[in-house]
Protein backbone atom coordinates (compact mmCIF):
# COMPACT_ATOMS: atom_id res chain seq x y z
CA UNK A 1 0.00 0.00 0.00
CA UNK A 2 1.13 3.51 -0.81
CA UNK A 3 -0.42 6.90 -0.10
CA UNK A 4 0.17 9.64 -2.66
CA UNK A 5 -0.53 13.05 -1.10
CA UNK A 6 -0.64 16.47 -2.69
CA UNK A 7 0.77 19.24 -0.56
CA UNK A 8 -1.74 21.34 1.33
CA UNK A 9 -2.76 24.92 0.49
CA UNK A 10 0.27 27.17 0.02
CA UNK A 11 -1.22 30.17 -1.72
CA UNK A 12 -0.41 31.28 -5.23
CA UNK A 13 3.08 31.18 -6.70
CA UNK A 14 2.72 34.81 -7.75
CA UNK A 15 1.76 35.87 -4.22
CA UNK A 16 5.02 34.62 -2.70
CA UNK A 17 8.10 36.82 -3.00
CA UNK A 18 10.76 34.18 -2.41
CA UNK A 19 11.95 31.06 -4.21
CA UNK A 20 9.06 28.71 -4.96
CA UNK A 21 10.76 25.82 -3.14
CA UNK A 22 10.56 27.90 0.04
CA UNK A 23 6.85 28.76 -0.24
CA UNK A 24 5.19 27.72 3.04
CA UNK A 25 1.69 26.53 3.82
CA UNK A 26 -1.02 29.06 4.53
CA UNK A 27 -3.05 28.80 7.76
CA UNK A 28 -5.61 26.80 5.76
CA UNK A 29 -2.81 24.53 4.56
CA UNK A 30 -1.61 23.98 8.12
CA UNK A 31 -5.17 22.94 8.99
CA UNK A 32 -5.20 20.54 6.03
CA UNK A 33 -1.87 19.07 7.21
CA UNK A 34 -3.48 18.30 10.58
CA UNK A 35 -6.46 16.85 8.74
CA UNK A 36 -4.15 14.48 6.88
CA UNK A 37 -3.16 12.96 10.23
CA UNK A 38 -6.81 12.17 11.00
CA UNK A 39 -7.54 11.05 7.42
CA UNK A 40 -4.71 8.49 7.55
CA UNK A 41 -5.41 7.28 11.08
CA UNK A 42 -6.56 3.82 9.95
CA UNK A 43 -3.67 3.18 7.55
CA UNK A 44 -0.24 1.75 8.32
CA UNK A 45 2.51 4.28 7.69
CA UNK A 46 6.11 3.15 8.04
CA UNK A 47 7.85 5.84 5.96
CA UNK A 48 7.13 9.42 4.98
CA UNK A 49 8.82 10.69 1.85
CA UNK A 50 8.43 14.22 0.57
CA UNK A 51 9.44 16.59 -2.15
CA UNK A 52 12.06 18.95 -0.69
CA UNK A 53 9.67 21.90 -1.21
CA UNK A 54 8.80 23.50 2.14
CA UNK A 55 5.06 23.21 1.47
CA UNK A 56 5.35 19.45 0.96
CA UNK A 57 7.50 18.89 4.04
CA UNK A 58 5.14 21.01 6.16
CA UNK A 59 2.18 18.98 4.88
CA UNK A 60 3.55 15.74 6.32
CA UNK A 61 5.31 17.06 9.44
CA UNK A 62 2.24 16.61 11.69
CA UNK A 63 1.87 13.03 10.45
CA UNK A 64 5.56 12.38 11.08
CA UNK A 65 5.21 13.75 14.63
CA UNK A 66 2.15 11.59 15.25
CA UNK A 67 3.77 8.41 13.90
CA UNK A 68 7.22 9.14 15.40
CA UNK A 69 8.82 9.06 11.96
CA UNK A 70 11.23 11.29 10.09
CA UNK A 71 10.29 13.10 6.89
CA UNK A 72 12.65 11.86 4.18
CA UNK A 73 13.19 14.55 1.55
CA UNK A 74 13.45 12.99 -1.91
CA UNK A 75 14.29 15.07 -4.98
CA UNK A 76 12.54 12.44 -7.15
CA UNK A 77 9.21 13.75 -5.75
CA UNK A 78 9.87 17.34 -6.84
CA UNK A 79 7.51 19.33 -9.03
CA UNK A 80 9.48 18.55 -12.21
CA UNK A 81 10.18 14.89 -11.38
CA UNK A 82 9.88 12.14 -13.96
CA UNK A 83 6.61 10.24 -13.48
CA UNK A 84 8.10 7.08 -15.01
CA UNK A 85 10.89 7.16 -12.43
CA UNK A 86 8.38 7.68 -9.60
CA UNK A 87 6.31 4.77 -10.87
CA UNK A 88 9.24 2.37 -11.12
CA UNK A 89 10.96 3.49 -7.92
CA UNK A 90 7.98 3.78 -5.59
CA UNK A 91 4.99 1.94 -7.05
CA UNK A 92 7.00 -1.07 -8.19
CA UNK A 93 9.98 -0.72 -5.90
CA UNK A 94 11.19 0.51 -2.59
CA UNK A 95 8.12 2.02 -0.92
CA UNK A 96 5.54 0.05 1.01
CA UNK A 97 3.20 1.47 3.66
CA UNK A 98 4.63 4.85 2.80
CA UNK A 99 3.26 8.34 2.29
CA UNK A 100 4.67 10.22 -0.69
CA UNK A 101 4.00 13.96 -0.56
CA UNK A 102 4.41 15.75 -3.86
CA UNK A 103 2.93 18.31 -6.24
CA UNK A 104 -0.18 18.37 -8.38
CA UNK A 105 1.86 18.51 -11.57
CA UNK A 106 3.63 15.24 -10.76
CA UNK A 107 0.42 13.55 -9.63
CA UNK A 108 -1.18 14.51 -12.93
CA UNK A 109 1.72 13.06 -14.93
CA UNK A 110 1.73 9.90 -12.81
CA UNK A 111 -2.00 9.27 -13.28
CA UNK A 112 -1.57 9.93 -17.02
CA UNK A 113 0.75 6.90 -17.02
CA UNK A 114 -1.27 4.71 -14.64
CA UNK A 115 -4.75 5.03 -16.15
CA UNK A 116 -3.87 3.66 -19.61
CA UNK A 117 -1.96 0.85 -17.87
CA UNK A 118 -5.20 -0.29 -16.18
CA UNK A 119 -5.45 1.62 -12.90
CA UNK A 120 -8.69 0.56 -11.19
CA UNK A 121 -10.39 3.66 -9.83
CA UNK A 122 -14.05 4.38 -9.11
CA UNK A 123 -13.85 8.10 -8.36
CA UNK A 124 -13.16 10.82 -10.90
CA UNK A 125 -9.48 11.67 -10.91
CA UNK A 126 -8.75 14.89 -9.06
CA UNK A 127 -6.07 15.99 -6.64
CA UNK A 128 -7.01 19.17 -4.78
CA UNK A 129 -4.48 20.55 -2.35
CA UNK A 130 -4.36 18.54 0.86
CA UNK A 131 -5.90 15.42 -0.72
CA UNK A 132 -4.41 11.96 -1.02
CA UNK A 133 -4.82 8.78 -3.03
CA UNK A 134 -4.53 5.35 -1.48
CA UNK A 135 -2.83 2.98 -3.94
CA UNK A 136 -2.65 -0.79 -3.52
CA UNK A 137 -2.22 -3.90 -5.62
CA UNK A 138 -4.52 -6.88 -5.89
CA UNK A 139 -2.55 -9.51 -7.77
CA UNK A 140 -1.03 -7.44 -10.57
CA UNK A 141 -3.66 -4.71 -10.83
CA UNK A 142 -3.17 -1.32 -9.19
CA UNK A 143 -6.20 0.14 -7.43
CA UNK A 144 -6.74 3.69 -6.17
CA UNK A 145 -9.12 5.37 -3.74
CA UNK A 146 -9.48 9.12 -3.24
CA UNK A 147 -9.08 10.61 0.24
CA UNK A 148 -10.55 14.11 0.27
CA UNK A 149 -8.81 16.94 2.10
CA UNK A 150 -9.83 17.42 5.70
CA UNK A 151 -9.02 20.60 7.63
CA UNK A 152 -8.54 20.56 11.40
CA UNK A 153 -7.45 23.60 13.38
CA UNK A 154 -3.65 23.34 13.50
CA UNK A 155 -3.56 25.44 16.68
CA UNK A 156 -5.52 22.76 18.49
CA UNK A 157 -3.49 19.80 17.27
CA UNK A 158 0.06 21.19 16.95
CA UNK A 159 2.15 19.94 19.76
Amino acid sequence: MLILARHAEAGRKGGWGGPDLQRPLTPQGLDQAEGLVARLDDYPVERILSSPAVRCVQTVEPLARERLLQVEEVAALGVDADAAQVESRFLHGEASNAVLCTHGELIERLFARLVPAGLAVEEPLCWPKGSAWLLWRVQHRLHARFLAPLALDHRTYAG
